[in-house]
């Protein structure tokens, strides 16, 4: 094994311990964190709804107070259930700008593993080593 190696004068099996512990500090923290904000993220949900509902009920968009102003917007959303028929769509009326601006990872590099000599013109490629630590 090597617990007995050292980086640093600090043995890898010490250096492995404070990261799993530093880890499973920050899991917790974060747990915290995201129960305490769901909670404020709820009361923030019921105040939105009761005014905005206050602003229908009285046909108003806007209403200015001492502390701040609150009004309403109508916020679009657009999605597709039918990707061909999008595609399709796209491609005929050209108009590219309908989807975001990224490469599907996954995707691209298993083109590329299946296909080494087809490059895109203008495809950057970054990679680097990444560490996993895992409980024994």
């Amino acid at each position: 094994m090597a617990d007995a190696v050292e980086v640093g004068g600090v043995s890898v099996k010490k250096l492995t311990e404070v990261y799993l512990k530093i880890k499973g500090e920050r899991e917790r923290l974060s747990a915290e964190f995201k129960e305490a904000d769901d909670n404020l993220v709820g009361q923030q949900d019921k105040i939105k709804s009761a005014l905005l509902n206050y602003l229908k009920e009285n046909d108003i968009k806007s209403v200015k107070t001492d502390v701040g102003t609150f009004y309403r917007t109508v916020k679009q959303k657009y999605w597709t259930s039918d990707w061909e028929s999008m595609h399709k769509f796209i491609l005929e009326h050209e108009v590219p700008e309908f989807l975001d601006k990224r490469l599907n990872q996954k995707h691209v590099r298993e083109f590329l593993e299946d296909n080494p000599d087809l490059l895109p013109k203008g495809l950057n490629v970054d990679a680097e080593f990444a560490l996993t630590i895992r409980k024994a």
